[in-house]
């Protein structure tokens, strides 16, 4: 386990998501849902993790809906490493070229992920534990990463800081994301860091105060 991890959220493409790049043990680090669209935003996040002295070691992926894969192509040709992520997201990642003309954007078709993720598993890389926690409902194959020893949650489109993640999507269920945002998300301790895939980053305890929809 490392003693020092920092977490850094860079904003990327017209869709604005998050993507996270945590670092922990010396010059290795994790990215969650690498959304960096064109080459501006690819040159934007090389040079940070260039001057930070940080090697990506694990790319991972809450979900698959476009906004979250933009960046694996890069990934992959920069740091020869492929996404991770839930089986049940293979119909997002695989339908994202046409998604992205909905959005009036483009893309190529992205890369085949290194492996698939099973809920429950744990990962180990730079140092960091995670654990995968299935939380489907606003995509089929929904995660979110809990680094548990550092009380930090990464949860995709799920929970948003007084939101969840919208469910009129193909494969989306509003009543099971609330079911699994309560079941799954909510049990973990209210100190825990909520870092979702759009907006400002939260906490478990005042989403489960004052969330408008668990009220």
């Amino acid at each position: 386990m490392s003693d020092k991890m920092h977490i850094h959220r860079h904003i990327f493409s017209p869709i604005e998501v998050n993507t996270y790049v945590i670092s922990g043990e010396a010059g290795s680090c994790i990215i969650i849902d690498c959304g960096c669209y064109g080459p501006e935003e690819e040159k934007r996040l090389g040079e940070f993790l260039s001057s930070h002295g940080l090697t990506p070691v694990m790319l991972l992926n809450t979900h698959c809906h476009l906004d979250h894969i933009f960046g694996n192509d890069f990934v992959l040709r920069k740091y020869g490493l492929r996404s991770m992520f839930h089986p049940g997201e293979r119909y997002n990642h695989s339908s994202s070229p046409k998604h992205a003309l909905m959005f009036g954007l483009t893309m190529e078709e992205p890369p085949e992920p290194e492996r698939e993720l099973t809920d429950g598993e744990t990962i180990i890389a730079a140092g960091l534990t995670m654990e995968v926690i299935a939380v489907p409902g606003h995509s089929p194959g929904g995660v979110a990463f809990y680094i548990r020893d550092h009380s930090a949650l990464f949860t995709g489109d799920a929970l948003f800081a007084g939101s969840i993640g919208r469910s009129d999507l193909p494969g989306g269920n509003h009543e099971q994301l609330l079911e699994n945002i309560s079941s799954r998300l909510f049990v973990l301790p209210p100190d825990t860091a909520v870092y979702p895939g759009h907006g400002p980053a939260t906490t478990i305890g005042e989403e489960i105060r004052s969330n408008p929809f668990f009220s």
